[in-house]
Protein backbone atom coordinates (compact mmCIF):
# COMPACT_ATOMS: atom_id res chain seq x y z
CA UNK A 1 0.00 0.00 0.00
CA UNK A 2 3.12 2.14 0.68
CA UNK A 3 4.58 1.31 -2.53
CA UNK A 4 1.83 2.30 -4.26
CA UNK A 5 1.43 5.41 -2.66
CA UNK A 6 5.08 5.92 -3.22
CA UNK A 7 4.50 4.89 -7.00
CA UNK A 8 1.84 7.19 -7.45
CA UNK A 9 3.53 10.11 -5.95
CA UNK A 10 6.50 9.34 -7.89
CA UNK A 11 4.91 9.59 -11.08
CA UNK A 12 2.48 12.59 -10.21
CA UNK A 13 6.19 14.10 -9.53
CA UNK A 14 7.56 13.24 -12.65
CA UNK A 15 4.15 14.38 -14.60
CA UNK A 16 4.50 17.73 -13.21
CA UNK A 17 8.38 18.24 -13.82
CA UNK A 18 7.26 17.18 -17.51
CA UNK A 19 5.04 19.81 -17.50
CA UNK A 20 7.03 22.49 -15.70
CA UNK A 21 9.86 22.13 -18.75
CA UNK A 22 7.03 22.11 -21.36
CA UNK A 23 6.06 24.86 -20.13
CA UNK A 24 9.33 26.30 -19.93
CA UNK A 25 9.67 25.44 -23.25
CA UNK A 26 7.05 27.54 -24.20
CA UNK A 27 8.06 30.54 -22.56
CA UNK A 28 11.32 30.43 -23.99
CA UNK A 29 9.93 29.91 -27.46
CA UNK A 30 7.76 33.06 -26.90
CA UNK A 31 10.03 35.21 -25.66
CA UNK A 32 12.23 34.30 -28.73
CA UNK A 33 9.39 34.94 -30.98
CA UNK A 34 8.36 38.14 -29.29
CA UNK A 35 12.24 39.55 -29.37
CA UNK A 36 12.10 38.34 -32.92
CA UNK A 37 8.80 40.68 -33.70
CA UNK A 38 9.89 43.25 -31.31
CA UNK A 39 12.82 44.05 -33.57
CA UNK A 40 11.23 44.18 -36.32
CA UNK A 41 8.44 46.43 -35.23
CA UNK A 42 11.16 48.55 -33.85
CA UNK A 43 10.50 48.37 -30.02
CA UNK A 44 13.60 46.81 -29.32
CA UNK A 45 15.87 47.85 -32.00
CA UNK A 46 15.88 51.56 -33.03
CA UNK A 47 12.87 52.96 -34.64
CA UNK A 48 13.16 55.24 -37.08
CA UNK A 49 11.23 57.45 -39.59
CA UNK A 50 7.71 57.77 -40.35
CA UNK A 51 5.52 56.06 -42.68
CA UNK A 52 2.08 57.79 -44.08
CA UNK A 53 -0.72 56.19 -45.94
CA UNK A 54 -2.74 58.99 -46.35
CA UNK A 55 -1.73 61.43 -49.07
CA UNK A 56 -3.48 64.38 -46.76
CA UNK A 57 -0.55 63.25 -44.12
CA UNK A 58 2.10 62.63 -46.41
CA UNK A 59 1.66 66.60 -47.37
CA UNK A 60 1.71 67.80 -43.89
CA UNK A 61 4.86 65.65 -43.05
CA UNK A 62 6.33 67.51 -46.18
CA UNK A 63 4.98 71.38 -44.84
CA UNK A 64 6.41 70.32 -41.79
CA UNK A 65 10.20 69.96 -43.26
CA UNK A 66 10.38 66.13 -42.69
CA UNK A 67 11.09 65.06 -45.35
CA UNK A 68 14.51 63.07 -44.61
CA UNK A 69 12.31 61.58 -41.75
CA UNK A 70 9.67 59.83 -44.11
CA UNK A 71 10.80 56.23 -44.84
CA UNK A 72 6.79 54.89 -46.26
CA UNK A 73 3.87 56.41 -47.98
CA UNK A 74 1.09 54.73 -50.07
CA UNK A 75 0.36 54.60 -53.66
CA UNK A 76 -1.67 57.19 -53.22
CA UNK A 77 0.54 60.02 -51.94
CA UNK A 78 1.63 62.04 -55.51
CA UNK A 79 2.26 65.68 -53.54
CA UNK A 80 4.69 67.33 -53.37
CA UNK A 81 6.44 65.42 -56.74
CA UNK A 82 9.60 64.40 -53.76
CA UNK A 83 6.72 61.71 -52.26
CA UNK A 84 7.46 59.49 -55.64
CA UNK A 85 11.11 59.13 -53.92
CA UNK A 86 9.76 57.49 -50.94
CA UNK A 87 9.14 53.65 -50.47
CA UNK A 88 5.54 52.69 -51.49
CA UNK A 89 3.89 50.54 -49.08
CA UNK A 90 1.03 49.89 -50.66
CA UNK A 91 -2.40 51.24 -51.48
CA UNK A 92 -4.86 53.78 -49.37
CA UNK A 93 -6.98 50.75 -47.75
CA UNK A 94 -4.36 47.66 -48.01
CA UNK A 95 -0.80 48.53 -46.92
CA UNK A 96 1.84 45.90 -47.10
CA UNK A 97 2.45 45.35 -43.74
CA UNK A 98 5.73 43.12 -44.43
CA UNK A 99 7.33 46.61 -45.88
CA UNK A 100 6.13 48.36 -42.71
CA UNK A 101 7.47 45.92 -40.55
CA UNK A 102 11.17 46.49 -42.32
CA UNK A 103 11.10 49.80 -42.33
CA UNK A 104 10.45 49.83 -38.44
CA UNK A 105 8.31 53.17 -38.26
CA UNK A 106 8.37 55.45 -34.95
CA UNK A 107 4.92 56.55 -36.19
CA UNK A 108 2.35 55.85 -38.55
CA UNK A 109 -0.10 58.27 -39.62
CA UNK A 110 -3.31 57.57 -41.34
CA UNK A 111 -6.90 58.80 -42.12
CA UNK A 112 -10.79 58.06 -41.54
CA UNK A 113 -12.98 55.58 -41.64
CA UNK A 114 -12.05 53.87 -44.74
CA UNK A 115 -8.96 52.20 -43.05
CA UNK A 116 -10.43 52.21 -39.47
CA UNK A 117 -9.89 48.25 -40.00
CA UNK A 118 -6.05 48.94 -41.21
CA UNK A 119 -5.88 51.39 -38.19
CA UNK A 120 -7.30 48.30 -35.94
CA UNK A 121 -4.56 46.07 -37.19
CA UNK A 122 -1.34 48.15 -37.14
CA UNK A 123 -2.46 48.82 -33.09
CA UNK A 124 -2.98 45.60 -32.54
CA UNK A 125 0.66 44.80 -33.77
CA UNK A 126 1.90 47.67 -31.13
CA UNK A 127 2.65 50.33 -33.89
CA UNK A 128 2.19 53.93 -32.93
CA UNK A 129 -0.66 55.54 -34.72
CA UNK A 130 -2.51 58.85 -35.58
CA UNK A 131 -5.30 58.87 -37.07
CA UNK A 132 -6.33 62.10 -39.11
CA UNK A 133 -9.82 62.71 -40.38
CA UNK A 134 -10.76 66.28 -40.27
CA UNK A 135 -14.29 67.25 -41.77
CA UNK A 136 -13.34 71.21 -41.15
CA UNK A 137 -10.97 73.74 -41.47
CA UNK A 138 -10.14 74.21 -37.53
CA UNK A 139 -9.99 70.33 -37.30
CA UNK A 140 -7.23 70.59 -40.00
CA UNK A 141 -5.58 73.28 -38.44
CA UNK A 142 -6.02 70.78 -35.29
CA UNK A 143 -4.53 68.26 -37.16
CA UNK A 144 -1.48 70.19 -38.39
CA UNK A 145 -0.74 71.21 -34.66
CA UNK A 146 -0.78 67.44 -33.37
CA UNK A 147 1.15 66.50 -35.72
CA UNK A 148 3.73 68.82 -35.13
CA UNK A 149 3.69 68.05 -31.66
CA UNK A 150 4.49 64.10 -32.26
CA UNK A 151 6.87 64.70 -34.80
CA UNK A 152 8.73 67.48 -32.51
CA UNK A 153 7.91 70.51 -35.30
CA UNK A 154 5.89 72.14 -33.33
CA UNK A 155 6.85 76.07 -34.30
CA UNK A 156 6.66 75.03 -38.32
CA UNK A 157 3.19 73.78 -37.58
CA UNK A 158 1.73 77.03 -35.79
CA UNK A 159 3.46 79.01 -39.51
CA UNK A 160 1.80 76.32 -41.23
CA UNK A 161 -1.37 77.32 -39.57
CA UNK A 162 -0.92 81.09 -39.70
CA UNK A 163 -0.46 80.62 -42.86
CA UNK A 164 -3.24 78.55 -44.26
CA UNK A 165 -5.24 81.21 -42.24
CA UNK A 166 -3.97 83.80 -43.92
CA UNK A 167 -4.65 82.81 -47.33
CA UNK A 168 -8.13 81.77 -46.45
CA UNK A 169 -9.02 85.16 -44.75
CA UNK A 170 -7.44 86.74 -48.20
CA UNK A 171 -9.48 85.18 -50.24
CA UNK A 172 -12.82 85.24 -48.20
CA UNK A 173 -12.04 89.44 -47.93
CA UNK A 174 -13.03 89.34 -51.80
CA UNK A 175 -16.66 87.48 -51.18
CA UNK A 176 -17.68 88.86 -48.16
CA UNK A 177 -19.68 91.58 -48.82
CA UNK A 178 -21.82 89.89 -51.73
CA UNK A 179 -25.53 89.64 -50.37
CA UNK A 180 -26.68 85.90 -49.87
CA UNK A 181 -29.17 86.37 -52.84
CA UNK A 182 -26.12 87.04 -55.26
CA UNK A 183 -23.92 84.71 -54.01
CA UNK A 184 -22.82 81.73 -56.66
CA UNK A 185 -24.98 78.50 -56.43
CA UNK A 186 -22.21 75.50 -56.90
CA UNK A 187 -23.09 72.45 -57.64
CA UNK A 188 -19.74 69.94 -57.00
CA UNK A 189 -19.64 66.65 -58.64
CA UNK A 190 -18.07 64.18 -56.91
CA UNK A 191 -18.24 61.03 -59.35
CA UNK A 192 -20.83 61.00 -62.50
CA UNK A 193 -21.52 57.27 -62.63
CA UNK A 194 -23.33 57.37 -59.90
CA UNK A 195 -23.24 60.79 -59.73
CA UNK A 196 -21.64 61.99 -56.54
CA UNK A 197 -21.69 65.13 -54.63
CA UNK A 198 -20.52 66.54 -51.08
CA UNK A 199 -23.32 67.39 -48.82
CA UNK A 200 -23.05 69.26 -45.19
CA UNK A 201 -20.73 68.92 -42.70
CA UNK A 202 -18.10 67.68 -45.65
CA UNK A 203 -14.51 69.33 -46.05
CA UNK A 204 -15.67 70.35 -49.61
CA UNK A 205 -19.10 72.03 -48.65
CA UNK A 206 -17.10 74.66 -45.95
CA UNK A 207 -14.79 75.30 -48.36
CA UNK A 208 -17.58 76.23 -51.30
CA UNK A 209 -18.90 78.64 -48.14
CA UNK A 210 -15.59 80.11 -47.74
CA UNK A 211 -15.09 80.97 -51.48
CA UNK A 212 -18.59 82.70 -51.04
CA UNK A 213 -20.73 80.05 -52.96
CA UNK A 214 -23.85 78.15 -51.78
CA UNK A 215 -23.49 74.62 -52.41
CA UNK A 216 -26.91 73.33 -53.50
CA UNK A 217 -26.13 70.04 -51.40
CA UNK A 218 -25.82 71.91 -47.82
CA UNK A 219 -29.23 70.64 -47.27
CA UNK A 220 -27.99 66.67 -47.55
CA UNK A 221 -26.89 65.78 -44.19
CA UNK A 222 -24.32 63.42 -44.99
CA UNK A 223 -21.09 64.55 -45.85
CA UNK A 224 -20.81 62.51 -49.66
CA UNK A 225 -23.75 61.20 -50.88
CA UNK A 226 -25.65 60.42 -54.26
CA UNK A 227 -27.32 62.90 -56.24
CA UNK A 228 -29.97 62.74 -58.55
CA UNK A 229 -29.73 64.46 -62.07
CA UNK A 230 -33.20 65.73 -61.67
CA UNK A 231 -32.18 67.24 -57.98
CA UNK A 232 -29.51 69.28 -60.22
CA UNK A 233 -31.79 70.28 -62.84
CA UNK A 234 -34.60 71.46 -60.43
CA UNK A 235 -32.08 73.62 -57.96
CA UNK A 236 -29.78 75.24 -61.54
CA UNK A 237 -26.88 76.05 -60.35
CA UNK A 238 -25.10 78.94 -61.72
CA UNK A 239 -21.65 77.02 -61.60
CA UNK A 240 -20.90 73.12 -61.88
CA UNK A 241 -17.05 72.11 -60.68
CA UNK A 242 -16.35 68.39 -61.55
CA UNK A 243 -13.82 67.32 -58.95
CA UNK A 244 -12.57 64.71 -61.08
CA UNK A 245 -10.21 65.39 -64.16
CA UNK A 246 -11.87 65.01 -67.37
CA UNK A 247 -10.45 65.25 -71.05
CA UNK A 248 -13.29 65.26 -72.61
CA UNK A 249 -14.88 69.01 -73.26
CA UNK A 250 -16.87 69.86 -70.11
CA UNK A 251 -20.27 71.48 -71.81
CA UNK A 252 -19.86 68.32 -74.04
CA UNK A 253 -20.62 66.16 -70.60
CA UNK A 254 -23.30 68.23 -69.91
CA UNK A 255 -24.80 67.64 -72.91
CA UNK A 256 -25.45 63.77 -72.78
CA UNK A 257 -27.80 64.26 -69.54
CA UNK A 258 -31.35 64.78 -70.22
CA UNK A 259 -32.58 68.41 -68.97
CA UNK A 260 -29.20 69.88 -68.14
CA UNK A 261 -29.08 72.11 -70.97
CA UNK A 262 -31.65 74.12 -69.14
CA UNK A 263 -29.16 74.73 -66.27
CA UNK A 264 -27.70 78.13 -65.84
CA UNK A 265 -24.71 76.89 -65.54
CA UNK A 266 -24.80 74.62 -68.36
CA UNK A 267 -26.24 77.41 -71.07
CA UNK A 268 -23.32 80.05 -69.83
CA UNK A 269 -20.19 77.71 -69.87
CA UNK A 270 -19.67 77.53 -66.13
CA UNK A 271 -18.98 74.32 -66.45
CA UNK A 272 -15.38 73.58 -65.29
CA UNK A 273 -13.58 70.15 -65.14
CA UNK A 274 -9.57 71.70 -65.22
CA UNK A 275 -9.73 71.71 -61.02
CA UNK A 276 -7.25 69.71 -59.48
CA UNK A 277 -9.94 68.15 -57.02
CA UNK A 278 -6.66 67.71 -54.41
CA UNK A 279 -7.09 70.55 -53.67
CA UNK A 280 -10.51 70.66 -52.41
CA UNK A 281 -10.94 66.92 -51.16
CA UNK A 282 -7.13 66.63 -49.62
CA UNK A 283 -7.58 68.01 -46.25
CA UNK A 284 -4.03 69.41 -46.08
CA UNK A 285 -1.57 72.19 -46.39
CA UNK A 286 -2.82 73.65 -49.85
CA UNK A 287 -6.12 74.27 -48.45
CA UNK A 288 -6.34 78.06 -48.90
CA UNK A 289 -5.52 77.22 -52.75
CA UNK A 290 -8.20 75.58 -53.20
CA UNK A 291 -10.37 78.33 -52.33
CA UNK A 292 -9.12 80.45 -54.43
CA UNK A 293 -9.13 77.79 -57.20
CA UNK A 294 -13.53 77.41 -56.55
CA UNK A 295 -13.31 81.25 -56.52
CA UNK A 296 -11.94 82.23 -59.44
CA UNK A 297 -14.49 79.74 -61.00
CA UNK A 298 -17.29 81.09 -58.74
CA UNK A 299 -16.67 84.40 -59.88
CA UNK A 300 -14.94 85.61 -62.67
CA UNK A 301 -15.00 88.87 -61.99
CA UNK A 302 -13.15 88.40 -58.70
CA UNK A 303 -9.19 89.28 -59.66
CA UNK A 304 -7.41 86.63 -60.72
CA UNK A 305 -10.92 85.04 -61.69
CA UNK A 306 -11.35 82.99 -64.49
CA UNK A 307 -12.80 84.54 -67.73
Amino acid sequence: MIFKVLTMDRGLWTMECFTLVKCSLCAAVCGLLWAVFCSAVGFCAGSSGYVSLAPSTTEILFALGLEERISGVSSYCNYPPRAAEKTRVGDFSHPNLEVILALKPEYIFCTGLEQAPTVARLKALGFRVYCADPSGVEELLKTVREIGAITKKEKRALEIIAEIRAGIAEASEKTDLIPEDKRVKVFLEIWHDPLMTAGKGSFVDELIKLAGGINIAHGVRRPYCNFSAEQVAAMDPNCIILAYMDERNAAGIMETRFGWENIKAVRNGRVFNDLNPDLILRPGPRVAEGVRELQKRMYPSVEGGMK
